[in-house]
């Protein structure tokens, strides 16, 4: 394995890392980014082989090689329609609709997809499709496959040939599946860990961002020359392009705010050996630069990623990310192409994008050498990759190895990783190494919890509706103790409330973080389980006891917990280890005759806080103070004793100036639920993304988008039963707030049903069948168009409308007469009424 080190690289061209000292202009006209990409030399053959086809190709067939829609809305006779150059599932789709789809299942849908693309019967196109998936840690969207630890994870194990070989074993797994193109590696240097997606980048520090990113690309799509993009190996994504990872208070999407310095010797530093290793897409990133968006950026995109730093591979968009470009919405977005977009993400308005893109390209809007320029890069990846020799998916070599998918070699992989990726941040009394032939209680409630240990893009995209059963062949932290334990003659009691029959000599505890990814993960306070302790809780019954406590704490980024390591003899941060928990037992545990396994190895790659306030805690930094600094690490050689730590709380609660009360804005808040009723039962609650009443038909919640992934909720009354309804609702009845009167209820509405004879009501807080307000929405939607987004208001004041409300149950209620469908979304309690609302006025 060969390429180019950030550390040679920084010397060579003269970039900074993070801790050098540099004394470079940071004014856009005076600095310069480094061309890297010079492994990959263009193809003669190659270029002519484009020029041919873009000769002989349509406007028509051109622009559909740039859109890719998402297999929860497309269809084969879509696909057959229109060739679209590529599609996509999104963390929450599965081919048919089938979550726990085998590897053979997703196999035949690419074969679909692949024939109807060739089929030219209508567009008059046989050039093949190809299918994106993010693969974050193994080919994790799939039921069964092996899932390595997340990044943050492998960040701490200082170990690049490990990364390069779980990059060959996660694209072996996507090949066994059909799938010829992969959404990572994630190369992020985070700088605010209250980022919801901390745990996708490997360190706070460029330089090992930029040392795994390398051999990370060169494990899936193989080294430039013989075998680049070869057999197994898959097409690589370095994302997201650029400054992700330093938005403001961490805000995933928000606007990171920092000189074009920083932005290119911190925030870039995993392109440089991404593209100089020959990776064939960099997706674009949702976060705005000093304001301005990404996406509309042509300076970074075009000008800096594809000129200065010799990027020839395509820049793909992220889902739905163009909306935020100015002049942009869902359907449309011209700048995003001018900038340097060269595929756009359209999951589900890709029809209407098609023909938008169409007709811009036809008035000159997008110039028809920026048209060409975009499906030269798309194809030219897709002709190195042999999209046009490989055939079918099924029929391709490497699919005649299905036994690649969780592949015995693959979880060993993964339990080594696990092992090298652990950090002992405490070990008092030398507690650890334990003896396997001890009595021990293995408690709280991420011990026996796949879900929880995998996180979030695990099967599903948030990982908060999996159990174990949707981890067919994964092993829980718990059950890899117990093994090891009982084959030592040990005993290992499982409570996840610390509860036991007999006391046990020691406890492990295994908790942390739920699951989440992107925004949901976006938290305003670092110290863990703010405001409900009761983790802490259970540490200090078993201390209470003199029952020594080793803590295996769970985490997709560092928390303050301050707390629960005075409360534990040793504590480990274990990350998000993914499928093979035995590897924390490895680790844990002596062997049978009391020798080590294995030591610790994993050394922090992000600063751990001292104070629940450092929100900015990175190495080099001015008044570094952390608790655990950058690159610690205790072994089993270390006799190092922790003092008790101050417990004292700094940070000050976070006001929303604007006076908004979100209550489902991108996701439910805290504390909120989304409920169905129908005849045969009172209120379900759930917080997936869609459900079904309990009788099974009378209404359907699915996940919708607006402006951000699942940020909406579809339902369709479809029963015989006109009580039907859908709510939001509060997770337990709470007192009406003083100020109510003084508020707005605000959402965004979509009709999806050109039927507005059926009556549809929205009632809003509510306490049983008394509301503050309760409208008929009939009029309104009557001057609404299907499938359009619109604003209303219901303002809360109104005297004479409200029935005895003292607490409330419900925040907003919808009842249909059925047939109907609605989506919603952006639902929030507001002192001002936003512009360009549809107020639903007191009656008079």
């Amino acid at each position: 394995m060969s390429f180019v080190s950030y550390s040679t690289l920084t010397k060579t061209l003269g970039v900074c890392s993070a801790l050098l000292v540099c004394h470079i202009n940071a004014n856009a006209a005076n600095l310069s980014w480094p061309k890297v990409n010079t492994a990959l030399k263009p193809d003669p053959a190659i270029e002519q082989q484009l020029d041919a086809m873009l000769a002989g190709m349509t406007i028509e067939q051109k622009v559909a090689q740039l859109i890719q829609p998402e297999i929860g809305y497309l269809s084969v006779a879509q696909m057959r329609k229109y060739g679209f150059g590529s599609y996509l599932n999104g963390g929450n789709t599965a081919p048919y609709g089938q979550k726990q789809a085998d590897a053979k299942t997703w196999l035949k849908y690419a074969d679909e997809m692949y024939a109807a693309a060739i089929d030219s019967s209508e567009d008059g196109s046989s050039i093949p499709t190809i299918w994106g998936t993010d693969a974050m840690h193994g080919h994790s969207n799939v039921y069964g496959a092996t899932l390595f630890p997340h990044n943050i994870g492998l960040g701490a194990a200082r170990d690049a040939d490990l990364i390069h070989r779980i990059g060959q074993a996660t694209a072996k797994e996507v090949a066994a599946t059909g799938i010829e193109w992969m959404f990572a590696p994630t190369v992020a240097v985070v700088r605010d860990d209250r980022w919801g997606r901390t745990y996708e980048s490997f360190s706070e520090h460029p330089d090992i961002v930029a040392s795994y990113a390398a051999p990370m690309v060169t494990g899936v799509q193989g080294e430039v020359g013989d075998t680049f993009l070869t057999d197994y190996r898959r097409i690589a994504t370095a994302k997201h392009f650029v400054g992700d990872g330093g938005t403001q208070n961490g805000i995933d999407r928000g606007d990171t705010v920092t000189t074009e310095q920083e932005l290119r010797d911190i925030h870039a530093a995993g392109y440089y050996t991404a593209i100089a290793a020959g990776v064939q897409s960099v997706m674009a990133s949702f976060n705005s630069w000093n304001g301005k968006r990404v996406h509309g950026d042509r300076y970074l995109l075009t000008e800096v990623l594809k000129q200065q730093m010799g990027f020839d591979g395509f820049v793909i968009s992220d889902w739905n990310a163009h909306k935020f470009v100015d002049g942009c919405d869902l359907e449309q977005c011209a700048a995003a192409f001018n900038a340097g977009v060269d595929v756009m993400m359209v999951p589900e308005h890709f029809e209407a994008f098609y023909h938008n893109t169409l007709q811009q390209v036809k008035d000159g809007v997008i110039s028809a050498a920026r048209l060409d320029d975009a499906v030269r890069r798309f194809l030219r990846a897709k002709i190195r990759w042999g999209v046009f020799s490989r055939g079918k998916p099924s029929s391709r070599p490497e699919s005649a190895n299905p036994q690649w998918f969780n592949a015995p070699e693959h979880r060993e992989l993964a339990r080594e990783a696990v092992r090298k990726s652990l950090v002992l941040l405490k070990n008092n009394d030398n507690l650890l190494p334990l003896s396997p032939k001890s009595k021990v209680l293995i408690a709280g409630d991420g011990a026996d919890n796949i879900a929880k240990q995998a996180g979030g893009w695990s099967v599903s995209w948030q990982g908060t509706d999996n159990t174990n059963a949707d981890f067919p062949n994964a092993t829980s932290i718990y059950a890899g103790l117990r093994q090891q334990i009982e084959a030592a003659g040990g005993s290992a009691e499982l409570s996840a409330d610390g509860q036991y029959r007999n006391k046990p000599d020691v406890a492990i505890v295994v908790i942390g973080e739920e699951p989440y990814a992107e925004w949901f993960g976006d938290i305003q306070q670092l110290e863990y389980q703010h405001g409900n302790k009761r983790d802490l809780a259970l540490l200090k019954r078993l201390k209470q006891q003199n029952i020594p406590v080793v803590t295996v704490f769970l985490s997709g980024r560092p928390l303050w917990v301050n707390k629960e390591l005075n409360t534990s003899d040793a504590f480990v941060a274990a990350w998000l280890p993914g499928s093979e928990g035995q590897g924390v037992a490895d680790v844990l545990l002596t062997d049978k005759d009391g020798a080590i396994q294995h030591d610790f190895h994993g050394k922090l790659s992000f600063s751990w806080p001292k104070f629940d306030d450092q929100y900015l805690l990175n190495v080099g930094q001015a008044q570094y103070e952390p608790l655990f600094a950058y690159g610690y690490g205790l072994t089993y050689a270390d006799k190092t004793e922790l003092a008790p730590l101050s417990e004292a709380t700094r940070a000050q609660p976070v006001q929303d100036a604007a006076g908004q009360t979100p209550l489902f804005v991108r996701n439910l808040a805290e504390g909120m639920l989304w409920a169905l009723s129908d005849n045969s039962a009172a209120l379900k609650s759930f917080n997936t993304p869609s459900a079904v009443s309990a009788d099974g038909h009378s209404i359907t919640m699915q996940s919708v988008n607006l402006a951000y992934q699942e940020d909406g909720r579809k339902f369709v009354w479809q029963g015989a039963d006109n009580s039907a309804s859908a709510s939001l609702i509060y997770a337990g009845a709470q007192p009406v707030p003083q100020d109510i009167r003084s508020k707005s209820l605000q959402l965004s509405i979509r009709l999806d049903s050109s039927n507005m004879q059926n009556e549809l009501k929205i009632a809003a807080i509510c306490q049983q069948q008394s509301c503050l307000r309760t409208v008929s929405l009939k009029p309104v939607l009557q001057n609404m168009a299907a499938g359009k987004w619109y604003n209303i208001a219901l303002p809360l004041h109104c005297e004479g409308e409200a029935g005895p409300v003292n607490l409330v149950q419900e925040a907003v209620r919808f009842t249909a007469a059925q047939p109907f469908s609605l989506a919603v979304a952006d639902i929030a309690l507001v002192n001002t009424v936003a512009s360009s609302t549809i107020l639903l006025e007191c009656a008079q």
